[in-house]
């Protein structure tokens, strides 16, 4: 449970490295939802992407113990590596980022431009992530998952200030990867003692999290086949997992080809480019079947780390995987 207080330090400690990001009203995209529709601009951090908040409170709270770390690791698609060695090299902590083959060639870039080591292995996520918990015992090294108190706790400034920005809102639509965003977003509701829906959106060929709301418990997959790299995962968080059934209303899963319709979307009606997940929540806004006129919406354009062939293609019109 988020308190108030574990609120006010993380809001604290994230804002020294990440000034307030934008929510905006776009008209154009207006016309498209037919709701009112705030934007939730987390693509306008230091590293584009949401997850940053979470990695600094992580790394804030190890560097203060008594006995720093030698160093972090963590498995990524992209964000949550950025985050982590963001995060590290604040703290004057080295950071190992497992990635696997194929993966974003900008997110690497990045990752290795905020100083990390990065290591490729694993044809996806869940190999990734085992081979760094596996390199984490050999090396000495402190291991970030993906989903963990201090990165909801992170997250969670990002969901206070939408409230902040935005008044009273029905319903928030937001991508679903491991969960930190979307428990985030429940706490602050929560906290905040507000009625605004949550509703989970993952892609089609990434469904365990919808599985797993449906089942009322984890439900693994053997696959995760989507190009929506940042919520590509097939082994859910059994915490995460609880908290979703117990505080999201519903979840909306989105095709392939609405998930680059709702990039698209967003790159013309606001002239801000998405990475996949970034149009995710928007995708799930255009696909709910609740949708209605006058309803107050959110949307959180969650990153906007997205490969040069893809910004290409989406903004072209060119809609090839």
């Amino acid at each position: 449970m988020l308190t108030a207080e574990a609120l006010a330090e993380a809001t604290s400690l994230v804002g020294r490295h990440v000034p307030v990001t934008p929510c905006y009203r776009w008209p154009l995209l207006e016309e498209a939802t037919g709701t009112h529709t705030w934007v939730k601009h987390e693509d306008a951090t230091p590293t584009g992407a949401f997850k940053v908040r979470g990695g600094l409170v992580f790394a804030d709270h190890l560097a203060a113990a008594s006995s720093p770390p030698a160093g972090l690791i963590a498995a990524t698609r992209g964000n949550h590596g950025q985050s982590v060695a963001f995060a590290a090299q604040r703290h004057g902590l080295p950071a190992t980022i497992v990635v696997p083959e194929g993966n974003s060639t900008a997110k690497n870039n990045s990752m290795r431009a905020f100083g990390a080591e990065l290591v490729i292995h694993g044809h996806d996520f869940q190999e990734s992530l085992e081979h760094a918990t596996a390199l984490a015992r050999e090396r000495d090294l402190v291991f970030v998952p993906s989903f963990h108190p201090d990165l909801v706790a992170g997250v969670a400034t990002g969901a206070a200030e939408l409230h902040a920005q935005a008044g009273p809102l029905d319903v928030a639509y937001v991508p679903v990867g491991l969960g930190s965003g979307i428990c985030a977003h429940m706490a602050v509701r929560d906290l905040l003692g507000l009625d605004t829906e949550i509703v989970g959106v993952v892609a089609d060929g990434a469904p365990t999290h919808a599985l797993s709301y449906e089942a009322g418990r984890p439900v693994p997959t053997e696959s995760a086949d989507t190009f929506v790299d940042g919520v590509a995962t097939r082994t859910p968080v059994p915490d995460a997992v609880a908290a979703m059934v117990a505080g999201v209303s519903r979840f909306v899963r989105i095709s392939e080809a609405d998930a680059l319709e709702a990039m698209r979307l967003m790159w013309h009606t606001t002239r801000h480019m998405p990475e996949p997940a970034g149009a995710l929540s928007l995708g799930g806004l255009l696909a709910d079947q609740h949708r209605r006129p006058g309803l107050r919406c959110a949307v959180i354009l969650s990153g906007g780390n997205c490969d040069d062939d893809l910004v290409r293609a989406v903004a072209s019109g060119d809609h090839a995987r």
